[in-house]
């Protein structure tokens, strides 16, 4: 028994850490033209949002208040999906998580 043919190791080696990325940044689950499409969004969104809050008088506000909320809302949501997809968020939540979003 000392010669080790009974006792063989039965674990693995342990496997080296995988090299983390700065930031968990990574590109694989929004490539081709969604990247840029989002990008664009957000930019976009934000400019909306900039643009009303230039306007300080108005006599009808409701409408205002309305473009207000809606590129607000645009803008928050176009940064949330750049940050699932950008980082290592998606593989944390999974697939069927983040589509479910």
């Amino acid at each position: 028994m000392e010669n080790g043919t009974v006792y063989n190791e039965t674990t693995e080696p342990e496997a080296k850490a995988p090299r983390r990325r700065p930031f968990g940044c990574t590109l694989e689950h929004l490539w081709g033209w969604r990247l840029p499409a989002k990008v664009v969004q957000a930019i976009f969104s934000f400019v909306a949002v900039v643009c009303e809050e230039i306007v300080e008088d108005c006599s009808y506000c409701s409408g205002l208040y309305f473009f207000e909320f809606i590129s607000c809302s645009a803008f928050l949501l176009s940064l949330l999906i750049l940050c699932v997809y950008c980082t290592d968020m998606y593989e944390s939540l999974g697939k069927e998580k983040v589509q479910k979003l």
